[in-house]
């Protein structure tokens, strides 16, 4: 009933990434913005997708359509929390391979000092989202192993998901699959504070979901057999829009398209899931 309410109102509202704002982080920056559109009454704030980005950076072809990307989690927030030191804050500008080095650092001093409620919280987050968790946290901590091929360019046992090579990779790549799992705990818990910031302003979230999920990304190759894919992993055919306006010669998407009639099987759950996550971040999704 909430959502009907909202789109029932009539109201201003703009878009803007988050890594458009000054720290591009989750961080002062944010709340300062939302304070802003509450005071100049604006009351939606409309995004691009959240997720992981791959090296050509489109939020459209994220690594997960579950995830959230790490580069947005505050510093600052490890900082008040005692995993990571105060002097980072210091700097102006931090990279993103920088970023990356100081949420291992939190990770490996939560993993050495947290305390029971905190552990609890973590192995809770765990547990309530493994439907996908489980699958992305493996895929990234391999795709990392190795040297960040498309999952179709893995050794054939993993590439198809052979169950005995699974519990292989996952014991053998154990560490890094809980940093992975710690690092979407500490972008959830952020996000979900700064939503109830944004509501508490009559500020509305209102998310991006595309239609299609990238080729290579945890839920294709988690979930092969929902998607036209060849006995490669290769997509049979491809999403794109034909020529129009903007381009004489149309665009070549490059994402899987779905094999609807398997998912209907599964009473579409794949989409059920994939609407509860935003739902979880977005008051709206588009």
């Amino acid at each position: 009933m909430e959502g009907l309410k909202i789109n029932q109102e009539r109201r201003a509202g703009v878009i803007l990434h988050p890594t458009s704002l000054p720290s591009g982080y989750l961080d002062d920056d944010v709340m300062r913005w939302l304070d802003w559109m509450a005071e100049s009454g604006l009351g939606v704030w409309q995004m691009l997708p959240i997720g992981p980005t791959q090296p050509d950076g489109s939020p459209y072809q994220t690594s997960s359509m579950h995830a959230g990307d790490p580069r947005l989690i505050s510093l600052q927030s490890l900082v008040d929390e005692g995993w990571v030191e105060p002097e980072v804050l210091e700097r102006e500008q931090i990279s993103d391979q920088e970023k990356a080095l100081h949420l291992l650092e939190a990770w490996r001093a939560f993993d050495s000092q947290a305390d029971e409620d905190a552990r609890g919280a973590l192995a809770r987050f765990v547990h309530e989202e493994g439907h996908w968790l489980k699958d992305y946290a493996l895929y990234r901590a391999l795709k990392e192993e190795q040297q960040n091929r498309g999952w179709w360019d893995w050794p054939e046992l993993i590439r198809k998901r052979d169950p005995a090579a699974l519990v292989r990779a996952s014991q053998r790549l154990s560490h890094k699959i809980d940093y992975i799992c710690f690092e979407q705990h500490r972008f959830f818990r952020q996000w979900i504070a700064l939503k109830a910031y944004a509501n508490d302003r009559g500020v509305h979230l209102f998310g991006d979901m595309p239609i299609f999920v990238a080729h290579d990304s945890a839920e294709v190759w988690a979930r092969q057999e929902l998607f036209l894919l060849d006995e490669e992993g290769q997509p049979l055919v491809v999403a794109g829009v034909p020529p129009d306006y903007f381009s004489a010669t149309g665009q070549r998407w490059g994402n899987p398209l779905y094999r609807w009639e398997q998912m209907e099987q599964e009473n579409f759950q794949f989409w059920v899931d994939r609407m509860r996550t935003q739902l979880r971040l977005f008051d709206l999704t588009r």
